[in-house]
This record gives C-alpha cells, structure tokens and sequence, in this order.
C-alpha cells in the first residue's frame, strides 16, 4: 500500500471528530432525560488535575485542526476557548471538520519529508517529518482526549458503548 499522509490523516480526523460529536449528542440528551444541569458533566473531569470535559473537547479540536495544518504547511487557526454547552462544543467540532475539509490534498505535498515544530508556552516539540508527527504526537493525542472525554460522560452515567467511541468501522 503506498497512501499519502492526506490519504491517512484527513479521514481519521475527521471520522474521530464525528465520532466525538455523535458522544456529545447522547450526552445532551442524557442530561434531557435525567433533568442534570448540562454543565455539570461539562465541568465533570476524571481527576482534580485533569482537564474537564470541555477542556477535553477543545483539545480534541485544536489536535485536529492543528495536526491538518501543519502537515499542510499552514498556520492552525485560533479557535477561542469559550464553549459553555454541548451546542457550543458541536459547532466547535463543526468548524474544525470544515476547516479540514477546505484544505487541499496538494497542500499535504512533501508533509511525509518536512521537519515539524509546535510550540507550546513551556515547550517545543520537534518533529523530523510528518509521518513522525502524525503517528507519535497527532494521532496518540487526539485518542487519548477523545477516549478521556467518553470515560468522563461513561463515568457519569451517560449510556455509551465501545460502538459509540468508534463509530462507523468495519460496516458497509
């Protein structure tokens, strides 16, 4: 097989962002159908020190949107970080998904040779190309936000299955 990292990014980040979309709908309801303040699961975090569930769901954004451009050679847009709702949080994943989209596939020419740097305020990350980028940083990153968001809705009585975490796989 010889695919292009467009042809391996650009559909599991998206289907990943669907995936997680989709949890938060069955989260919304949940809150519906037991009469919970939505915002309580939107605080709601697994540990004290971990980031809360909105938190989570912005991550997952900034992993997608970010990992795309980079390998596309562009700078990530800025996305403020001021969702209150599980409405808020779904137009976010909307707009990161639209935002991947509207990169061309000649825009990720040479991301499998090119060198990639993310800083961070307390850190730089340096990658020596973008299979390296995608494989050790993007993709670990977008799962474990994605799967820690899920626990804390499972945690919190929210009726999700394995099938919700990875959607659509394997069905025609």
């Amino acid at each position: 097989m010889n695919a292009s990292i467009y042809d391996i990014a650009l559909p599991t980040l998206l289907h990943a962002l669907g995936n997680l979309s989709a949890v938060l709908d069955k989260a919304s309801s949940h809150c519906e159908q037991e009469k919970i303040d939505p915002s309580v699961l939107l605080s709601a975090r697994l540990y004290p020190d971990m980031f809360a569930l909105s938190r989570q769901v912005q991550v997952v954004s900034d992993t997608v949107k970010g990992g795309a451009a980079r390998l596309a050679g562009l700078e990530p847009p800025k996305f403020a970080d001021t969702e209150t709702s599980f409405a808020e949080l779904k137009a976010r994943l909307d707009k990161t998904a639209t935002f991947v989209k509207g990169i061309e596939a000649a825009r990720f020419h040479g991301a499998e040779d090119r060198a990639i740097e993310v800083k961070f305020p307390q850190a730089t990350l340096s990658f020596p190309n973008g299979w390296n980028y995608l494989l050790s940083f993007v993709f670990p990153n977008l799962y474990f936000h994605s799967a820690t968001a899920y626990d804390i809705l499972r945690h919190n009585g929210v009726k999700l299955a394995k099938s919700d975490f990875l959607g659509a796989v394997g069905r025609p």
